[in-house]
């Protein structure tokens, strides 16, 4: 959100930046602030169809006004908070996640002044990045917590490695530091070992994130290619992480590089 308020003030030159997620299905808190100058907002609960950022919610689109106090086509319950941080001209986009409404980013200016479909096309954008982030967090959460649930049965191991594999791949894509930190925690735990453990007398070898990450997807059975789109990655430094694992666990194929990795308890 912090991230996307930023983008907003880049974008569109509008000074101030605020928004916020809702919680439960009928009210948006304002949890982030940029560019105020007072703390007039934070926290403010909105309801829905209350409000500029109400009407918004409600509607599923972007709206604006040129005079939040003077405007005739919104409800008038957040006037106080509004003029104390002395906004005029006011845009609420929301943010849509799977055809649901989870927050609305605003952006205002201190003075009366029609806002155009440029301003308007830079603040849709920087919702965009919020959804983006909230699906990347929904994924997470819902691999975290099929990863955590105990399997049985012939595939149970096919479906760990799955799990493993898509939550490594996806670790670097989360923003959110607690929620890393988590999801990489549990594939520590998927993992019987973060390092190569020595055996019959052989010394221990470490992989680096990245050529674990690589690793785990190789483990799946995707290309270079395949790999590379899942890390962010261009499919040249895909091929140079895995060339490194492979020389480090004295393997001359993919396939024996991961063979090696799981009889070290390196991969699930």
């Amino acid at each position: 959100m912090r991230a996307a308020l930023l983008r907003l003030r880049r974008g569109t030159g509008l000074p101030v930046a605020f928004g916020g997620l809702l919680e439960g299905q009928r009210q948006l808190r304002i949890g982030e602030l940029s560019g105020t100058a007072t703390r007039a907002l934070c926290g403010l609960a909105v309801s829905a169809g209350s409000g500029l950022g109400g009407k918004a919610a409600a509607l599923s689109r972007p709206c604006a006004v040129t005079d939040y106090s003077e405007s005739r086509h919104i409800s008038h319950e957040y006037d106080a908070a509004v003029e104390a941080e002395g906004l005029r001209s006011v845009l609420a986009v929301p943010v849509v996640v799977r055809r649901q409404v989870r927050g609305v980013l605003y952006g205002a200016l201190r003075a009366a002044q029609p806002l155009g479909d440029r301003t308007l096309s830079a603040a849709v954008a920087a919702a965009r990045d919020v959804e983006q982030a909230l699906v990347v967090r929904d994924e997470a959460r819902s691999l975290l917590a099929a990863a955590r649930e105990p399997v049985a049965g012939p595939g149970a191991w096919e479906q760990v490695r799955e799990a493993h594999g898509a939550l490594r791949a996806l670790a670097p894509r989360i923003v959110d530091p607690e929620l890393r930190a988590e999801l990489l925690s549990v594939t520590g735990r998927l993992e019987s070992a973060s390092t190569l453990r020595e055996r019959d007398g052989e010394r221990p070898v470490s992989l680096a994130p990245r050529e674990m990450d690589v690793l785990t997807c190789v483990a799946t059975g995707v290309t270079n290619a395949v790999a590379a789109s899942r890390l962010g990655l261009r499919p040249e430094t895909v091929k140079g992480y895995l060339r490194s694992a492979m020389r480090k666990l004295g393997a001359h194929t993919r396939l024996e590089a991961v063979v090696a990795a799981r009889r070290a308890g390196l991969l699930p």
